[in-house]
């Protein structure tokens, strides 16, 4: 594979949503933009196959100076990141046409979405610190309409927030960057680290604050404690196919910038056994309970699930924290995990929305009956995300309590601490996820009239089948896991 075959997942989304935005070649006919846009996701999704199929390779874009190229280039850690992107990104947005359908501004939608995709490209495949951090920053830009779609009071705030959050987050980064500038022998994203240890001696207290600055300001769009309010903003207010891809993939783009700054910036060894390391696992461990809990008291669908993308993407966060071999496993795995399940829930409830009006977990008596394909979806990836076998959010969870139970460098009462947390937040994802179906399929007697009750209100096969996918993705991959633990254990051995 040539080396410029990389600008092809990144332009053919940004052309074609410029052409999308800019040029208006379809006018009104909102059926053509569909079939584009649709087109469109799914080429970059076939686009996507060479780069995660092919040799690694390296793509210098032009420098900023001699030691500054923005460049792009392909390892299994990008690879990875690139092809489950893809995939959950053409799923949401074959879904979203239904959705979308009597949206007013449908074309800025779509436009806004094929630009941040092929920005989400370039941003898995970076090479570079300075890079990532461009792309990273264009990523945000170009979010916050998805968020602010609507336009409607509450919308524009939401937006508001999001973006000042993202901001100040990105100010860490930059903060970080620029105190790690004259310790480091290179940008590049390298194993183990790029610091120059003769000139680092003596200024490890530096380090260490830039680490941790990197961590909570990247944290920052994986929703981590203190950085997180943000998220449980901006799902309830958003579209639904947009709410799927905040919490599936923009989150993980935060935690691949945790990743690539501890693994493959500064390095796993100079954090180990720091206040930093200890710090960072502590916020981890309390958003993991606190997101919980909250979603657990929390009546408003998309709200609740927000709360739940909270604790969920800190437990990838508290894998990246052990910077043991068996939690960087775990942290990769939930990554997966995660997307596929989080955006099948947020799918599923954008459908009941869409179908009933419904937002409110207490409105949801009987909706099983009314809607069992989506229903059943729900329940499927629900049980998953508690961490019950065989869907693959067991197997994710099962190798952070391994981590967990054989870290090192931090206090020794986090070997238990840690578990407990771990099994408590599954038992209140319990609570607040299968409640909803246990009200959704057996509603009890004499709340509803039966007409009401087994009236079907299911959506069509564009909504329900990307829902059917990524369910059914969760489950075979949580019945067939090896060859994703093979992966993650070799980029963790090559890390670590």
């Amino acid at each position: 594979m040539s080396s410029l075959y990389l600008l092809v997942p990144v332009l053919l989304p940004i052309v074609s949503g410029l052409v999308l935005g800019l040029w208006r070649p379809f006018g009104d006919n909102a059926r053509r933009r569909t079939l584009f846009t649709s087109a469109v996701l799914v080429l970059n999704a076939l686009a996507v196959l060479p780069v995660l199929l092919g040799s690694e390779t390296e793509l210098v874009l032009f420098r900023l100076s001699e030691a500054l190229p923005i460049f792009l280039r392909t390892d299994e850690t990008g690879k990875f990141f690139t092809g489950l992107m893809a995939l959950v990104w053409c799923a949401a947005g074959l879904y979203s046409f239904a959705y979308m359908k009597e949206e007013e501004h449908q074309r800025r939608y779509y436009a806004f979405y094929l630009g941040t995709l092929g920005v989400l490209m370039a941003l898995c495949l970076a090479g570079s610190i300075i890079t990532y951090y461009m792309c990273y920053e264009l990523m945000t830009l170009l979010t916050v309409p998805l968020v602010m779609q609507e336009m409607s009071k509450d919308a524009v705030a939401a937006g508001i927030k999001y973006l000042i959050y993202s901001v100040l987050g990105a100010s860490l980064v930059l903060l970080g960057v620029f105190l790690l500038s004259p310790y480091v022998t290179t940008w590049s994203f390298t194993a183990h680290g790029v610091l120059d240890m003769e000139k680092a001696a003596g200024h490890e207290g530096t380090l260490i604050t830039a680490a941790f600055l990197m961590a909570v300001g990247f944290g920052t769009k994986a929703g981590m404690f203190p950085l997180h309010g943000w998220l449980p903003t901006a799902h309830p207010v958003a579209p639904a196919p947009a709410s799927a891809v905040l919490s599936g993939v923009i989150t993980k783009a935060g935690v691949l910038g945790v990743l690539r700054v501890v693994y493959f910036l500064i390095g796993p060894d100079l954090i180990r056994g720091t206040w930093a390391q200890t710090a960072w696992m502590s916020l981890t461990l309390f958003t993991v309970f606190m997101g919980s809990l909250l979603a657990f008291k929390e009546n408003l669908l998309k709200k609740r699930l927000a709360w739940s993308s909270v604790s969920q993407v800190s437990y990838i966060l508290f894998g990246l924290s052990t910077l043991h071999p068996l939690g960087l496993t775990g942290a990769l795995l939930h990554v997966a995990a995660h997307s596929l399940i989080k955006d099948t829930l947020f799918m599923s409830a954008g459908a009941i929305i869409h179908q009933t009006g419904k937002t409110r977990v207490d409105e949801l008596d009987g909706i099983g009956r009314q809607m069992p394909a989506v229903m059943w979806c729900f329940t499927l990836v629900s049980v998953g995300l508690v961490g019950i076998p065989p869907c693959l959010g067991f197997v994710s969870k099962w190798y952070l309590a391994q981590g967990a139970l054989s870290m090192s460098g931090v206090p020794a009462f986090f070997s238990w601490l840690a578990p407990t947390v771990l099994l408590l937040s599954a038992l209140l994802t319990a609570g607040y996820l299968l409640t909803v179906s246990i009200r959704g399929f057996f509603p009890g007697h004499g709340e509803h009239e039966p007409e009401a009750v087994f009236e079907k209100k299911e959506p069509g096969l564009s909504m329900v089948l990307p829902m059917a996918l990524l369910t059914a993705l969760s489950v075979l991959l949580g019945m067939f896991p090896g060859g994703l633990i093979e992966l993650f254990s070799r980029i963790a051995a090559g890390v670590i």
